[in-house]
């Protein structure tokens, strides 16, 4: 229900560290939300797509955000800046997603007594490392996740928030991602068969994605007598702020060597996963790969790493291939399998794939499940809005 019985509308905001990742993942949730009658609000930086947003008819509230800087004093300002904004618009309920908002967002809306629920939508180098700054940033979570609803995209990043004593069993939730547009991404209906076969690694350009694996295994591949059948491509942007991303001099060195196509950014990446036989992503773990989704949808088969997040999205053998994560050999040895397949298999994995989309990962499924929570939390503000009733 988006209405108490009293007819109180109730304000959900949609905080995240870029307007990008709301118009790109969040849209049609948040459509939905509107159409359910509650009242959105858009809190994140301000970037090229906050007019998009805008342009939607959804009130933008801008808060200035270091994504990658670790420095306290801006991080305690971040949440000063929070409180004064939740104080502005007084929200009823967060929707907070990526890490900064999950943390500094929730402190400052437990100051204010304002409902939250987080969104765990990856682990990242938070906790793929060991370092001061992981150590610090978990604690940081569980300071900040306490008593909150917590949504997590795989069960294997909620069992680990559980077994570190992050979460609350009572206040967690799966839900498989953010929920795929199988519209948007559906098949062509003539699929163009590429000779040679090509190959496409969508992500960004960072090592914790696996990418210097995906050059290793094309090195290889080269040097077998694979190495004229196939072509690979990479799309996605550089990324210099993150410890782990690959350089612009080391990118382009692998182009000049002539090893992998740089096709830079896309905001229509169904146009370039139509043009490919295959999608890569060699990943050393994901919240739920939404590439992988994507590319499942429009019938393309996948080969990615048997790791939280991208194993979700594969049966091995169905509607792709897992492999060993950052093993170059093992990656290389599933591309060769991809090529040795028939038309008629090809056809019949993407199609595995679709159905496998349809049934568990569709937009319309996970937003009917976000819908769901909402809907108990707002039975539960109907009840704090209740006259309390004295006996004497």
């Amino acid at each position: 229900m988006s209405k108490n019985s009293n007819n109180i509308s109730i304000t959900i905001a949609i905080v995240l560290n870029t307007s990008w990742n709301i118009y790109n993942f969040r849209l049609g949730l948040i459509r939905t939300l509107r159409k359910e009658g509650y009242n959105v609000v858009i809190i994140a930086p301000r970037d090229e797509y906050t007019a998009k947003l805008e342009a939607e008819g959804f009130p933008y509230y801008e808060i200035k955000m270091n994504n990658k800087g670790t420095n306290p004093f801006e991080d305690i300002l971040l949440i000063y800046n929070f409180y004064k904004l939740y104080k502005e618009i007084a929200p009823d309920v967060l929707l907070n997603y990526t890490i900064k908002p999950n943390i500094y967002s929730s402190l400052a809306a437990k100051m204010l007594d304002i409902s939250v629920i987080n969104n765990i939508t990856g682990l990242g180098t938070v906790f793929l490392n060991n370092n001061l700054s992981s150590h610090i940033a978990r604690w940081l979570y569980k300071i900040s996740l306490r008593q909150n609803a917590v949504v997590f995209q795989n069960s294997d990043d909620m069992n680990l928030f559980l077994e570190k004593n992050l979460v609350q069993k009572e206040n967690i939730t799966l839900i498989p991602g953010s929920g795929i547009d199988t519209e948007r991404f559906k098949p062509m209906l003539q699929k163009i068969e590429n000779k040679p076969f090509v190959f496409l690694m969508i992500s960004r350009l960072i090592k914790d994605k696996g990418i210097e694996e995906y050059i290793e295994s094309i090195r290889l591949i080269r040097q077998s007598e694979y190495g004229k059948m196939c072509r690979f491509k990479i799309l996605g942007s550089l990324y210099l702020s993150n410890p782990t991303a690959i350089s612009q001099e080391t990118l382009d060195g692998w182009v000049e060597e002539g090893i992998v196509e740089y096709l830079g950014h896309s905001d229509n990446v169904q146009d370039e996963i139509s043009k490919v036989d295959c999608v890569v992503l060699p990943s050393y773990r994901e919240g739920l790969s939404r590439v992988l989704l994507e590319a499942s949808s429009m019938e393309t088969p996948i080969i990615t790493t048997n790791v939280p997040g991208c194993r979700d999205v594969v049966d091995d053998g169905i509607n792709g291939y897992l492999v060993n994560v950052k093993s170059s050999e093992d990656l290389a040895n599933a591309i060769k399998k991809m090529i040795g397949l028939s038309s008629l298999e090809l056809k019949t994995m993407g199609e595995a794939g679709r159905e496998k989309v349809i049934k568990s990962f569709s937009e319309e499924r996970v937003v009917q499940k976000y819908l769901h929570l909402l809907g108990l939390l707002s039975i539960q503000y109907e009840k704090s809005l209740e006259p309390k009733v004295a006996f004497n």
